[in-house]
């Protein structure tokens, strides 16, 4: 009897395992399956392995959401012949003006995450507009593959020369015993650079009146005019002013003083603790392949830090970083809640 069981046993289990599906065996369909899947995502492996080694295949195009003469058109133009040459493609560079860079920025995140559109960013796009605006196009926490933080920059405190202000105490002394007679401009309601000067009122205790234009040329335009009595604004745009002479610098806002402006105070020797500076980028949309991020990251580190380039950037007030795409996205991630508290603690309500 239990012969003949297993006998019996032994048959159900083969016609179990002969069953056929397909017209084929499950242990047959199983094989001949998973050798495709197989073959497939060797294809596909060796296919993406592939597209990393050969990119760039064609030009790549750098996005600048502002007009030619801004500090990043002017950073982008230096590097884009030394691009150039070390990646065997033309890299263009292609000025999308419009919303107060928002256009750009637009732009650059909904191109397709090849590696062949990239956009220069900066501070007041990514940390600061994020809080200032009831909406922007964009998300610079989501949207872009962050390749390269560039340069750093300072602003410059400066006043027409008619007002009798020479120092930073100065102003600062008549603004608290004259309340709102100062007058202070900026580029924008929200700017960067207003955020700037309500950092130091909100500092040092003293109050002014805000007169924001529209667009840092305009603010230069009406401070050069003496229509308003300070700003504080990139010092790469007012260097050539204030060496002129049409304006006066009181103070830097860098936590130290800088060589490029031998004898400059900074603010911070005023109101202790006082810094304020912006930061200038690359980014990719946000599902770029990690290689091409990480080649980029090199090349452009490498064309930043030529002698040449170096050399006119640090002329122009910008001081040149060479960082990872890691630090970029740690720098972005802090001065982003860095803004948000600010935007918060003086009650400013988004536009």
């Amino acid at each position: 009897m239990m012969d003949i069981a297993a006998i019996l046993i032994h048959a159900g289990v083969r016609r179990f395992y002969n069953q056929r599906f397909f017209g084929a065996t499950l242990f047959s369909f199983m094989a001949r399956y998973c050798k495709r899947f197989l073959v497939l995502f060797g294809l596909m492996f060796v296919a993406f392995i592939a597209s990393a080694q050969t990119y760039p295949v064609k030009p790549i195009r750098i996005i600048i959401p502002f007009p030619p003469g801004n500090t990043l058109d002017v950073m982008a133009r230096f590097i884009a012949p030394k691009l150039t040459e070390r990646l065997g493609q033309n890299v263009i560079v292609d000025n999308r003006v419009g919303g107060t860079g928002q256009l750009g920025m637009e732009v650059g995140a909904r191109a397709p995450a090849d590696g062949y559109t990239i956009t220069a960013g900066q501070g007041g796009n990514m940390v600061v507009m994020p809080h200032t605006f009831k909406k922007i196009p964009y998300d610079p926490l989501r949207d872009y593959a962050l390749i390269a933080v560039s340069t750093t920059n300072f602003l410059g405190m400066v006043v027409h020369p008619s007002v009798p202000f020479k120092t930073v105490p100065d102003l600062i002394g008549f603004a608290r015993a004259h309340p709102y007679r100062v007058s202070f401009g900026s580029n924008g309601d929200g700017a960067f650079t207003h955020l700037a000067v309500e950092s130091l009122r909100t500092m040092a205790g003293f109050t002014y009146t805000h007169i924001p234009y529209k667009g840092s040329g305009q603010l230069t335009t009406e401070l050069l005019g003496g229509h308003i009595d300070a700003a504080m604004a990139g010092i790469t745009g007012l260097a050539p002013s204030v060496r002129s002479g049409k304006l006066r610098l009181l103070a830097i806002t860098s936590a130290t003083r800088q060589a490029s402006f031998e004898g400059v105070p900074t603010v911070a020797e005023s109101v202790p603790g006082y810094e304020s500076g912006g930061w200038f980028g690359f980014v990719a949309p946000a599902a770029t392949p990690r290689e091409i991020v990480v080649l980029l990251n090199q090349e452009i580190n490498r064309a930043m830090s030529q002698p040449d380039v170096k050399e006119k950037l640090n002329a122009a007030g910008l001081i040149v970083l060479n960082e990872s795409p890691e630090y970029f996205a740690a720098l972005l991630r802090k001065d982003y809640a860095k803004y948000a508290k600010l935007v918060r603690d003086i009650k400013f309500q988004p536009q």
